[in-house]
């Protein structure tokens, strides 16, 4: 069975971050894993900007500033992760390489990280960054839009909804789903949507969706089988970002698995679909 034995959450300090900090404690105390409390910080010369300063000013306002930054680090570990295993780390360079390499390195599980930052850290940790992230990464990553909403009573997820393309990585998006559901005890849901064809629909068409339904539910059950899962099943025709996000609302989700896909090239792991979903998603998504 698949286990959480490390989560990293890399942070800004901005109230996604606040969020983000509470899925982590939620995942961190539910599977009993470690959680590393990442901050990445530019390296001197791009901080200082185009004023020469001699090299002790800029080396003393480096120390200072990664002094503040680990009080930061500590003020949200205390604030928001008491009771859980949590190491925090700061880091020098490009935040999304950075976290990309720590994953890798210390081969996480799973990260969790807002797709915006805002407030005085800005910068350190963008929309960008989230999707280069979610490029490079092997690991799945765990974030949407609306993680800054997490409540910081404890959270109880009820239902998960596993939307996959029946693609290569749709076993392993439904095995995360179905891992996920045993670690809570919830309702799932694998969903597929198909393509919607023309309105309105002769005899043909019908015939013609009729089939493509038939042949979606019949590749379904081949996933399911395949990750030992026994989900309900859902499909729907449709645009698929629309469709499965307004799938999740309905079925009022807490937490929406996709596959980000194996393609090389320009797009990576990323696709148009994945990235639609993530930032329409009522819910958090967790992209495998």
């Amino acid at each position: 069975m698949r286990s959480l034995s490390k989560i990293l959450l890399p942070v800004d300090f901005s109230e996604r971050s606040v969020g983000a900090a509470r899925y982590s404690r939620l995942l961190a105390s539910q599977s009993q894993c470690e959680l590393v409390l990442l901050h990445v910080v530019s390296p001197v010369p791009f901080q200082l900007g185009p004023v020469e300063m001699a090299g002790n000013t800029a080396n003393e306002l480096y120390r200072h500033q990664r002094e503040s930054l680990e009080r930061e680090l500590d003020a949200l570990r205390d604030a928001e992760l008491a009771g859980v295993k949590v190491r925090t780390l700061l880091l020098e360079g490009d935040p999304a390489t950075r976290i990309v390499e720590f994953a890798h390195r210390e081969q996480v599980d799973l990260i969790v990280m807002p797709t915006h930052g805002y407030g005085p850290f800005r910068r350190f940790i963008l929309g960008s960054n989230t999707a280069k992230v979610l490029h490079d990464a092997d690991c799945p990553v765990w974030t949407g839009v609306h993680i800054a909403d997490a409540p910081s009573q404890p959270m109880q997820l009820r239902h998960i909804l596993c939307a996959v393309d029946l693609g290569p990585q749709s076993v392993k998006a439904l095995a995360w789903a179905e891992w996920f559901r045993n670690l809570f005890g919830v309702r799932l849901t694998l969903m597929h949507v198909t393509a919607a064809g023309p309105e309105p629909a002769d005899d043909t068409q019908e015939a013609w969706r009729a089939n493509l339904r038939w042949s979606a539910e019949r590749e379904l059950r081949r996933v399911l089988a395949a990750a030992s899962s026994e989900a309900e099943l859902l499909v729907e025709a449709g645009e698929p970002s629309t469709a499965i996000c307004a799938a999740a609302a309905r079925l009022k989700a807490g937490l929406l698995v996709i596959g980000r896909g194996s393609a090389a090239g320009v797009f990576g792991r990323l696709r148009t679909n994945s990235y639609a979903i993530i930032r329409q998603s009522p819910c958090p998504v967790v992209s495998v």
